[in-house]
Formats: structure tokens, C-alpha cells, sequence
């Protein structure tokens, strides 16, 4: 007889472990669905976090690895592969559906080695930084070049960092580091800034930050560090070198729901409309991390999402 799950949990996450673990404790049946090889999501490429509650300091990839080690010490079951749709148990003749319409019943999860069955599903395939991609990008990803200034900023204390972007987010990291930094650079492509206006006040009051306008990044320059940036002046044409101890990258992020269109109900930006206890416009199905619809995304509210999701799915088991 085909296993039947109380949960399947797609991502693992710090949304996706944090449900793993809660769901354990829960004693539902649940399966951890992850295409990667190694468990952790985005948090594995951070070089050390500083803002997760008790362990100031850890390293990405240990933090990442403590999350799997509770998981796997209260017996999840995980599987490595990738994940193609969900659908309604009923329409498993329908091989042409992977995303269809799902409805109250059992769901199939349907992926690259095989198909699952679940009564619900937590949805924490979390969101990924739109990247520059320009040469030095990857290679100084963690020494120096971050993706969140609440994150690292404070690692930057007392010295040179620039801000790429021109947003709400871009911002307010300039505005952030501004308030730890000696110096920040505001770097936009354009010749005005698209964040709020009160934003924009705030920021050009400060006397330390310096906004170059019509400037791209050609590239990030360092050996075992970020140490400077090349830039390109596109009004003018003019290649210019600054020195720089930190790169924050803000030119948005996007959700990894491409798997969930027509499936549950999406934003405008391609979020999962779920609120705090993660329910989605389908009943069953929830959504935990950076995937759905909030205002902070923290680890530490990914985890929390996590554990709220797996309260949603009691309710929901024990209302069927």
C-alpha cells in the first residue's frame, strides 16, 4: 500500500527544518522534500550570522547543519529530489496536470523520481537575491559581498561599504549602514531613486553617505576579500575604481514559486499569499519563509513560520 502522509514539506530551509521539527514533535507522519544535496537553503552561503537568537556568530553553513541535526534527531525522513507540481489525488490519471487546481482531498506531490501522497503540504522553497552577475560576484560571495544589511552590516562597523540599487530596500541599507559605517556608497543605474520620498529625505540628510547616480558595477575586485569595485558611469562613459570593505546587493529577490502557478494564489510579485499562520488560498496547503508574502525576512521568522505552519496543519487534520 502506497505511504500516505500527514505532511510533506517542500524545502529544507530554515522554514522547512523549523516545520520538520515542530511537525516531529507533533508526531505527524512527514516527508522533507529538498533538491539540493545538503540541507540549509540560503543561510549556507552566509558567512557568519550574528542575529540569530543564543548562537551570535555562527557560521551559515553550522547554523544550517544545526537545524538538519535536530531534525534528523527526532527522526524526519527526508528525500533528495526535485519537485515538479502539486495536483489533487483524483486527477493522478491526468498526466499533462502538474499544477492543477487541488482540492480538499489527498495530494499528490509529484517530482523528478517520483510521486508522494500527502493530506497537506507546507510549501518553504524559500526566495533567491537577484544577482549583478558580474565577474567577482561569486567568487566574494561571503567575504564581503551580502544580500542583507540587517543581516551583516554590523560586520562593516567603522568602514567602507556600497549599496547597489535604487529601491525601498536599497535604501534603507544605506540608511542602515550609514548609521554604522565611516562610509557608504549609494550606487543606481539611474539619475533618481525609486524608494519612497521620505526615504530619499532621510538618506540625503545623512553627511557620510555619497550616491553616485548612472553607475553600474563592472565588476567586484579582491583576492580573499572584497576590496574595491569597478564602476561605469553611463551618461558619461567614465570607468572609475572606489575602495570598499563591503558590497550589499539590492536589486531585489525573487520567490521560488515557479512549481505553484495555478496551484494556490500568487502576488504580484510572485509570492504566496498566505498570512501568519500560512494558510493559502487552498485549504491543506501552507506556506512558510521567504516564499510567502511578509515584511521581515529573517531566519529567524522563517523558523517561526515554520513552527506556525505545522500548528495550522493540526488544526486543519483534526477538522477533517
Amino acid at each position: 500500500m502506497e505511504t500516505i502522509y500527514d505532511l510533506i514539506i517542500l524545502g529544507s530551509g530554515p522554514a522547512g527544518l523549523g516545520a520538520a521539527i515542530y511537525a516531529q514533535r507533533a508526531d505527524l507522519k512527514t516527508l522533507v522534500i529538498e533538491k539540493e544535496m545538503v540541507s540549509g537553503g540560503q543561510v549556507l552561503t552566509t558567512y557568519e550570522v550574528d542575529n540569530y537568537a543564543g548562537l551570535p556568530g555562527i557560521g551559515g553553513f553550522d547554523l544550517g547543519m544545526k537545524f538538519r541535526e535536530h531534525a534528523d534527531k527526532l527522526g524526519a525522513e527526508f528525500a533528495e529530489d526535485t519537485v515538479l507540481g502539486i495536483r489533487d489525488a483524483e486527477a493522478a490519471g491526468d498526466e499533462t496536470v502538474l499544477a492543477a487546481e487541488v482540492g480538499n482531498g489527498l495530494k499528490q506531490v509529484v517530482c523528478e523520481h517520483g510521486t508522494y501522497l500527502t493530506r497537506t503540504v507546507i510549501i518553504a522553497t524559500g526566495a533567491h537575491h537577484r544577482k549583478l552577475g558580474v565577474p567577482g560576484e561569486e567568487e566574494l560571495a561571503g567575504m564581503g559581498i551580502s544580500y542583507c544589511a540587517t543581516c551583516d552590516g554590523a560586520f562593516f562597523k567603522k568602514k567602507t561599504t556600497a549599496v547597489i540599487g535604487g529601491g525601498d530596500v536599497a535604501i534603507e541599507d544605506a540608511i542602515f549602514l550609514a548609521r554604522l559605517c565611516e562610509k557608504v556608497y549609494l550606487i543606481h543605474r539611474r539619475d533618481e531613486l525609486r524608494g519612497a520620498k521620505s526615504l530619499q529625505k532621510k538618506l540625503m540628510s545623512m553627511e557620510n553617505v555619497e550616491i553616485l547616480w548612472d553607475t553600474v558595477v563592472e565588476s567586484v575586485n579582491g583576492e580573499d576579500k572584497v576590496e574595491s569595485l569597478s564602476l561605469l558611469n553611463k551618461k558619461n562613459g567614465e570607468r572609475t575604481a572606489i575602495a570598499v570593505d563591503g558590497v550589499f546587493i539590492a536589486v531585489g529577490i525573487s520567490p521560488n514559486t515557479e512549481l505553484l502557478e495555478g496551484t494556490v494564489a500568487l502576488d504580484a510579485g510572485g509570492y504566496v499569499e498566505a498570512g501568519e499562520d500560512g494558510a493559502t488560498s487552498v485549504p491543506g496547503i501552507f506556506a512558510a519563509g521567504d516564499v510567502r508574502t511578509k515584511n521581515l525576512r529573517q531566519i529567524i521568522t522563517a523558523v517561526a513560520d515554520g513552527a506556525n505552519c505545522v500548528s495550522s496543519v493540526e488544526r486543519y487534520l483534526n477538522e477533517q
